[in-house]
């Protein structure tokens, strides 16, 4: 697990390895053990050490026409750790990559690869996608079964090639502008770079506060984009162009009979783990006593040769407390259990979050998340996860009230409707009072999944943004990013949408980036066997009975997992890795709190500090339960104060930790 950098230019500029370093040094925290550079042109304006432990490569000079590039890598050491020094070329030097993540089938991939003639230097997972796209072009990344975000620079071609995973579940972040691109693991490579500008987006705001991330391929500067999963980018003199190499089909659902289906699924589960589980470094698990964690720990215990180390977070407050069923679950399964209650001290980590994500981002279980990978990486470097399970078969208990209300609407007479669609289309008092997510789901599927997706209404959201901003988005509806993936579903399975639509959105945007993030600030890499692309085709063509049944969720993911967990571990009711914040804005965040809205707010230019003021009074005298709100306009207040702190003090901002 590593992190990149890089930068190219095709108007004839030198590039300045300066920069570059810069660039790498904000992602030190990605990779910890090693550093390493390749310029193909560079002006001399620092010391680049060359073949040294802490610079692989570096070639200034190389070239004295043509586009200048130059590449950055840092190195969490995890596979062939003597000899997978980054970047890396092909046999003559014309091709030149910079990866991270891990490549879980490239030993098949390399055998294949050495029988058309190519020959290897190191053991790593990187040279095999060299000498990938050596033989298949662009179409290597479908060969690929992995968590992967690489850039390739083709010399001959003078282009650049970048991918990220099918899933999402390493971060890419581009910025492509006056005859330059530039990139990165974070965006705060991005922003190390003295041509980026640091202009909000107001649309990006708006859809902050109502999915409580930004995204993609949005970021919450205007210009710079993530690249979405599953996407490649080609950037070359001509331009850059973006195009989508894989999606998983919603036009086949099988029809094998259920023993089979659990045949099939729990072998491809097994697999998954057996080959996350390949590593020169300690690894271990995190156990929440769920079903998918607890499922993944098992078969980790099923193929390890020494107890395994996991891992679990708890809290003081027994609504919000699981680590009772994690101990059980580990003593079930003889692991060494790790645990930690969070109680003091957590808002250093709150202050962090800014930083670490580099852009909004209010997953309050983030907090959690950060101390588990914190207190794995005491012991181990590669830990494994149960994400993903919910995302892929249905284990919410939205997908199971929207199934319900889906259900119920095949009832409803067509006239009755037809009358709930008027008024839920209307501005009168009655509107409001019946426009409710059952009157939607009868009315509008797609919009009543945006409802139960999204945490502030449209009123509110106009209520809460500062009334230029407002009018700045004038027009924009944040509906449209969850809606183009409702609607691109081909299926007329409502589940089978639903669930498409996570896969797209709320996984990659929120899930995969809190869990990227809160481990790579601890040099931790996370695999999630759940999440291997080809368990999450088996889930998309399986029918929806299959996944949900009777009030059942995860129905076949259970009866997989039951070969080897006990009926009690599995029959437990979802708890979800939620966070005390309604609790927290009564007592511990009540200083950070008050200091961030009312002492000389910031964020007055764009937010309405009067509603704020009423959102936190009726939260304090407890009339209402505000805690997800006032989380997100604390970080977003948190965020804008660090941004606003680090634009004055450019180029790019300083180390977070």
């Amino acid at each position: 697990m590593c992190g990149i950098a890089g930068v190219v230019h095709w108007d004839g500029r030198g590039l300045s390895p300066k920069i570059l370093q810069k660039m790498a040094s904000t992602i030190v925290h990605r990779g910890p053990d090693e550093e390493g550079f390749y310029f193909n042109r560079a002006i001399a304006d620092a010391d680049i050490p060359v073949n040294s432990r802490r610079a692989a490569i570096c070639r200034p000079g190389a070239s004295a026409a043509g586009a200048s590039v130059g590449l950055a890598h840092r190195r969490l050491s995890i596979i062939d750790l003597s000899s997978g020094q980054q970047p890396l070329c092909n046999e003559d030097g014309t091709i030149w990559i910079v990866f991270n993540g891990e490549i879980y089938n490239f030993q098949v991939l390399r055998a294949e690869l050495a029988g058309y003639g190519h020959s290897f230097k190191t053991r790593s997972d990187t040279e095999v996608i060299v000498h990938a796209y050596e033989e298949w072009g662009v179409d290597c990344v479908r060969r690929l079964n992995g968590m992967f975000a690489f850039a390739i620079w083709d010399e001959r071609q003078e282009s650049l090639f970048i991918a990220r995973d099918r899933i999402g579940k390493k971060p890419l972040y581009y910025q492509a502008r006056n005859e330059s691109l530039i990139f990165g693991s974070e965006l705060k490579v991005i922003l190390a770079h003295p041509d980026t500008e640091m202009q909000i987006d107001p649309t990006a705001v708006a859809d902050y506060f109502k999915y409580l991330y930004v995204p993609d391929p949005k970021t919450i500067f205007q210009g710079i984009c993530k690249l979405p999963p599953a996407h490649y980018l080609i950037a070359n003199k001509a331009g850059v162009s973006v195009a989508e190499y894989w999606d998983v089909r919603l036009d086949y659902t099988s029809v094998a009979s259920e023993s089979e289906l659990g045949d099939q699924l729990f072998s491809l589960l097994e697999q998954a783990v057996q080959d996350r589980m390949v590593s020169e470094v300690p690894l271990g698990a995190f156990l929440s006593g769920g079903v998918d964690s607890s499922g993944v720990t098992a078969l980790m215990a099923r193929h390890s040769k020494r107890p395994l180390l996991t891992c679990c977070i708890g809290f003081d407050d027994i609504a919000h407390d699981e680590s009772h069923h994690a101990a059980n679950v580990a003593r079930f399964l003889g692991t060494s259990h790790n645990e930690y209650i969070v109680r003091d001290g957590f808002l250093d980590v709150v202050r962090q979050l800014p930083l670490m994500f580099d852009e909004p981002f209010a997953d309050a279980s983030a907090v959690p998340t950060y101390y588990v990978c914190r207190m794995a990486r005491q012991s181990v470097t590669v830990a494994l996860s149960g994400d993903g399970g919910d995302e892929t078969f249905a284990g919410y208990d939205k997908y199971l009230k929207d199934s319900i209300e889906q259900l119920c609407g095949r009832f409803v007479p067509d006239v009755f409707l037809r009358f709930l669609n008027h008024v839920c289309l209307g501005s009168g008092s009655l509107s409001r009072q019946i426009r409710t997510l059952t009157a939607q789901a009868l009315c509008s599927p797609d919009r009543a999944f945006y409802q139960s997706n999204t945490f502030i209404s449209d009123q509110d959201l106009r209520s809460l943004l500062n009334p230029e901003l407002v009018k700045q988005i004038e027009g924009y509806d944040p509906f449209d990013y969850l809606g183009r993936f409702f609607k691109k579903a081909d299926s007329d399975d409502h589940l089978t949408r639903m669930l498409y639509t996570a896969l797209k959105t709320y996984l990659p945007g929120d899930i995969l980036v809190k869990v990227d993030r809160t481990s790579m600030a601890n040099s931790l890499e996370v695999r999630a066997p759940l999440l291997d692309y080809r368990v999450v085709e088996f889930a998309a063509a399986l029918p929806s009975r299959m996944k949900l049944r009777w009030g059942n969720k995860k129905y076949l993911l259970k009866k997989a997992f039951g070969r080897i967990l006990p009926h009690e571990i599995l029959r437990r009711p979802k708890h979800g890795f939620t966070v005390p914040l309604d609790a927290w804005f009564r007592s511990d965040l009540i200083p950070l709190a008050e200091e961030m809205f009312f002492v000389a707010p910031q964020t007055a230019e764009v937010l309405n500090v009067d509603y704020i003021r009423q959102v936190w009074n009726a939260h304090r005298s407890g009339k209402a339960q505000h805690g997800t709100l006032l989380w997100s306009i604390l970080i977003f207040s948190l965020w804008y104060r660090d941004m606003r702190l680090n634009e004055v003090n450019r180029p790019g901002w300083e180390l977070w930790r």
